[in-house]
């Protein structure tokens, strides 16, 4: 009778690594940021991500030259990820007149679906903070131009 051999195949390793004989792939935590920020944008409802001091601080950094928008897509979200899962802090501003249960589920929703489809890792949770209601009448809160 012919011995077989077992071959050992890894699964995915830190940050969503695929640790296979033709070497690995590691997925940084800003990278499920990014993917998190956009798809929670996504949902309608969704005003903005962050504190309002955060927004007005982007806001600024984002009419400075060079000042770059990449951080403004992950305003507000925080990622950890490890080996095979990630975990998500949002912080969201809502629509007054929305559920905030249904916005909270929807997102939830989307950035679990957006962060395993692109990435391959599981999402254990996703924690979201509500922390503002963006009413009709209220103007976006941006610094006042310097220059004309």
């Amino acid at each position: 009778m012919t011995e077989m051999t077992e071959q050992k195949i890894q699964g995915p390793g830190r940050g969503g690594t695929d640790t296979g004989a033709r070497g690995r792939t590691t997925i940084a935590d800003g990278v499920v940021e990014k993917i998190a920020g956009m798809a929670a944008r996504d949902v309608a409802g969704v005003h903005a991500m962050g504190s309002g001091l955060s927004r007005t601080f982007s806001a600024m950094r984002d009419r400075v030259p060079g000042g770059g928008t990449a951080k403004s897509v992950t305003r507000g979200v925080k990622a950890e990820v490890g080996e095979k899962q990630a975990a998500l802090d949002l912080e969201i501003v809502v629509e007054y007149g929305v559920s905030i249960a249904e916005v909270a589920r929807d997102v939830r929703e989307n950035v679990i679906n957006a962060v395993e489809r692109m990435t391959g890792l599981e999402v254990v949770e996703v924690n979201i903070a509500v922390s503002d209601v963006k009413l009709p009448d209220e103007e976006d809160e941006e610094p006042e131009r310097r220059i004309q």
